[in-house]
């Protein structure tokens, strides 16, 4: 097995999102910088691979959006974690048939590994693309971001709360033997003065707080507040958080344990779409109820756009295409699971998709 220190070098102990933004992110031994982690020969697979119907009604749910935020002459479109560059691709595509939005559009891929990038641009073959690592030239245009399983790949940290003495969860290694275990230390005033400022997480024992997150959310949320738009986020997670550890992690598409194959194995959390919604409440940014990936995508009408297209396949196609539909759509698989969020400023809140 090799050596852990490289996840650790000079430092004796790290908190958790510490630790795994260097097992995720790192240049040289970094998941996401060192492997392409999508499809069937990859780890996971994401909607966009399950299905085009996905990608299409999210860039339907975007031209809609342009629609309802007056159809300005300029539009900028920032997918947050492009993956492999799929619903990209679809998003396009998609484009191409309305014709005022796609003259109106400047579309953004925001990604912060060049591995990622690197094959994003293998497969994206148009030059209206841009790649960006930050949103500081976006000054014209209302902006829509939006991001599937986005938030979920960045690290979070967890905290012990015992009758008010706040403890943070730290990774050590032990260098005669390359093991690393878990440590709790006394957590930092601001870190405990941020994590009390949210209602949802007051009565918790057990926190996960995802500060790096949040870092993220808040240079999105200037940006939704200066320009208008809105945020509209697809992911894993929960309304209400219930003391429990989700940190989890998938290798070849099967659970993988915590601390085994580092660097080569996917690491991710589930999201706390309620302390988002409370993040953005309170950052004068206003929201939609937090609804289901099952009910967004048949609002959105993906059952009669697969009834529409599959009259014209053969039935073995046909069958495939509704197998799909049914792991993005089914309660037991991706449907209830998958959450999906809303964020905006401006005057109406009759967003397609949420009803």
């Amino acid at each position: 097995m090799k050596s852990n220190l490289k996840f650790f070098k000079k430092k004796k102990f790290l908190p958790v999102d510490q630790f795994f933004q260097k097992v995720l992110y790192d240049k040289k031994n970094g998941y996401y910088t060192s492997q392409s982690p999508f499809g069937a020969k990859g780890d996971f697979i994401t909607a966009p691979k399950i299905s085009n119907l996905f990608s299409e009604m999210i860039a339907i749910w975007v031209v809609s959006t342009w629609e309802i935020l007056g159809k300005p002459k300029i539009i900028n479109v920032i997918e947050l974690g492009p993956g492999d560059g799929s619903l990209a691709n679809i998003f396009l595509e998609v484009s191409k048939k309305f014709d005022d939005f796609n003259s109106a559009k400047k579309f953004y891929l925001y990604e912060t590994s060049s591995l990622l990038k690197k094959l994003q641009k293998k497969n994206i073959k148009n030059r209206q693309v841009k790649w960006i690592n930050d949103f500081k030239n976006l000054k014209k245009g209302p902006v829509i971001f939006f991001g599937n399983e986005f938030f979920d790949a960045i690290p979070i940290k967890q905290f012990k709360n015992e009758k008010g003495y706040f403890l943070e969860k730290h990774y050590s290694l032990n260098k005669k033997n390359n093991r690393i275990k878990e440590v709790f230390k006394k957590a930092s005033k601001q870190d405990v003065a941020n994590i009390k400022s949210y209602k949802i997480l007051r009565k918790l024992n057990f926190i996960e707080f995802p500060k790096l997150g949040l870092n993220e959310l808040e240079k999105i949320k200037k940006k939704i507040l200066q320009l208008e738009g809105c945020l509209l986020l697809i992911d894993y997670g929960y309304l209400e958080p219930k003391n429990q550890n989700t940190i989890q992690s998938v290798i070849k598409h099967k659970k993988n344990r915590i601390l085994n194959n580092l660097g080569k194995a996917d690491i991710t959390s589930h999201v706390n779409f309620g302390l988002l919604n409370e993040f953005y409440l309170k950052n004068n940014l206003k929201v939609n109820k937090v609804i289901s990936q099952q009910k967004f995508l048949k609002n959105m009408g993906i059952v009669k756009r697969a009834e529409i297209i599959g009259k014209k396949m053969k039935f073995s196609d046909q069958a495939n295409m509704y197998l799909r539909l049914k792991r993005l759509l089914s309660p037991y698989l991706m449907g209830e699971l998958f959450k999906v969020s809303l964020a905006y400023k401006f005057k109406s809140n009759k967003f397609f998709g949420f009803k």
